[in-house]
């Protein structure tokens, strides 16, 4: 409570009705019908509640002070914290260890207050890598070594160690052309209107989502989901596989996937110009 006060400025009735939600908590278990006596809770909020999330960031916005001490770049999203660091190929080894250090400070500090850091399940994903790079075969995350990994997802998007989004892009299509056979399965059932809701929600907005981070990328790649909205819109015309294309789209209103990055991009740009977006893209420009 009293970081709740000086640390984020949450007093009087706020802080009243935080302090109502979390203190005088008690829990039962109920074993064959037979009910446990109340036990006071201490720490911890009700997994799904509404306020779980909020509570939990403010609970952690410490730990942010324990990373930026080793002079380590970081994002947190909720439960899920990522470090990222650059430096030269010259001091590759020196940046592992720089790492090990932070993650071995930041799994004290998870200790300490009362919270679980699954050392198994922490990826560690080298970008830009050459050959000939003094670097240790892993990292060292509290009991576990965790070798380097070829590729690792990153809130939905799958990085390489290129930044080729190649896998990236595979995945994507693999998942549209899911959603596009179950469409398909009950194509007969629905209107022209329902199918293009269906297609909208399920497959153009996998599409849409982070597709600012496809500018730049080999025209083979961007052929692939192409292909993929290309297919979306004969399925909702039921027309054949050699039917043009170009009319279809123009009739769904449907832009080229080239086009819809680059109006990605412009958007993301207006919305900085004018001062909308977040302040860690705001001050990009």
């Amino acid at each position: 409570m009293t970081r709740l006060d000086s640390t984020f400025g949450i007093r009087d009735l706020a802080l009243s009705f935080f302090r109502s939600y979390l203190q005088d908590r008690t829990q039962v278990v109920t074993v064959n019908g037979i009910k446990s006596s109340p036990s006071l809770l201490t720490c911890g909020v009700p997994q799904g509640s509404v306020l779980g999330p909020i509570l939990f960031i403010l609970y952690t916005q410490p730990l942010s002070d324990v990373i930026s001490h080793h002079s380590v770049s970081h994002h947190m999203f909720a439960d899920d914290t990522e470090l990222y660091k650059s430096d030269s190929p010259s001091e590759a080894f020196t940046l592992s260890r720089t790492i090990e250090a932070c993650i071995s400070d930041v799994k004290v500090w998870v200790v300490q207050n009362k919270l679980q850091l699954n050392d198994d399940k922490t990826e560690i994903l080298l970008i830009g890598s050459a050959p000939g790079i003094d670097l240790p075969s892993s990292v060292r995350v509290g009991q576990s070594d965790i070798s380097f990994s070829s590729a690792a997802r990153n809130l939905g998007v799958i990085f390489d160690s290129e930044l080729a989004l190649k896998e990236q892009v595979n995945k994507l299509c693999q998942l549209a052309y899911l959603e596009i056979r179950r469409i398909g399965s009950i194509r007969q059932y629905l209107s022209v209107e329902a199918t293009k809701t269906l297609v909208s929600s399920l497959v153009l907005s996998r599409l849409d989502y982070c597709n600012a981070l496809l500018a730049g990328c080999p025209q083979v790649l961007l052929d692939k989901i192409q292909r993929v909205i290309n297919c979306s819109a004969r399925l909702i015309y039921k027309a054949s596989k050699s039917a043009h294309i170009t009319p279809l789209l123009f009739d769904l209103h449907w832009l080229p996937i080239s086009s819809r990055i680059q109006y990605k991009i412009a958007l993301t740009c207006f919305h900085i110009i004018s001062g909308t977006a977040p302040p860690y893209l705001s001050e990009l420009l």
